[in-house]
């Protein structure tokens, strides 16, 4: 079985490879951001309805799986979501994740599972390169909204959606993206903390206070059209941020009466407003590129702007230093 396993995955590199290769010789790089058809993968999907709704949704996020994993929680329930943001074309990055920080089997006794974010791609090459990794791995969703930095919103509800569905007992989850690495025995043992009682309604990470940005230019441009006012509310840094399980479907019920805005981390804030949950500041969430050190990684529990192969080098120091002190 283990050799069946390594020739699929060796497969799936060479393919991942293959398909980049072509990619890049035969087709421009560009942004896609209309809605055309597309010829998807033939999976079971899963229809999901939420009741206690009072009000029509102005934005019912009406999207089904083409990818999911709806039975990751039965067997046991994961002490820890993970929720991480990625694209199509990141196969080395998931796979770095896999084999580092995100491996589900990295905590004996501690339940975690991964899980990583995509929509469909304009390419179906792509699409089903993606389905094969799947079929693979068992650790991928995927909606039917376009993949594209516009829609980074729709891709933290539908992690949102699953985690409310499928795995609503879990104790916390964690969103965060493809190019982040976490330093899990903090995040487990100094944040969660497994053996206390699980909070409720709570919400930590980089707590950002700031405003729209007006220029055009700017990659976070926010029209006033779009929101006119001046502050945003406190908000975490989409770079990586826990809440607890409890959260997903309270932000997913809210999401669907709060109008839609592309700047992801904002909007988790504007529904965090409404309803009420204020987030807590944690030092430990870094947002930005930090130069390597022992000493240094081992305070922080998360780092932004890091490659596949940091991802390892960095993993591997940490993990055969464990008995050095600081």
């Amino acid at each position: 079985m283990a050799s069946k396993v390594s020739c699929l995955y060796l497969l799936t590199v060479v393919c991942w490879a293959s398909a980049l290769w072509y990619l890049s010789i035969t087709r421009p790089t560009s942004s896609y951001t209309g809605h055309r058809q597309l010829s998807s993968i033939s999976i079971a999907r899963k229809n999901v309805s939420f009741g206690n709704i009072r009000t029509r949704p102005i934005n019912p996020h009406s999207f089904d799986f083409l990818i999911n994993e709806p039975n990751k929680c039965e067997k046991s329930v994961p002490f820890l979501v993970i929720l991480i943001s990625t694209t199509h074309k990141e196969f080395d990055a998931r796979q770095a994740i896999r084999e580092t920080w995100g491996d589900e089997n990295n905590f004996k006794g501690i339940k975690i599972a991964t899980l990583f974010l995509l929509g469909k791609n304009a390419d179906p090459v792509l699409n089903q390169m993606v389905e094969q990794e799947s079929q693979i791995f068992h650790d991928i969703i995927v909606e039917d909204f376009i993949d594209s930095y516009h829609n980074l919103t729709l891709k933290t509800l539908m992690g949102m959606r699953w985690v409310a569905t499928f795995c609503s007992k879990a104790k916390y989850v964690m969103k965060t993206d493809s190019d982040i690495f976490v330093n899990m025995d903090n995040l487990i043992y100094k944040l969660l903390k497994p053996n206390t009682k699980p909070r409720r309604r709570y919400f930590t990470g980089y707590v950002i206070n700031g405003g729209p940005i007006r220029d055009v230019r700017s990659k976070w441009y926010m029209p006033r059209d779009l929101y006119p006012d001046s502050n945003y509310p406190p908000f975490c840094s989409g770079t990586g941020y826990i809440f607890s399980a409890d959260v997903a479907e309270l932000i997913y019920k809210t999401s669907l009466h709060t109008r839609l805005l592309h700047l992801e981390d904002v909007y988790v804030g504007l529904c965090l407003r409404k309803l009420g949950i204020h987030p807590f500041q944690n030092s430990g969430f870094n947002h930005w590129k930090m130069a390597y050190s022992l000493c240094r990684y081992r305070r922080v529990i998360t780092v932004h702007q890091i490659t596949p192969e940091e991802m390892h080098r960095i993993w591997n120091d940490m993990s055969s230093k464990k008995h050095l002190r600081c």
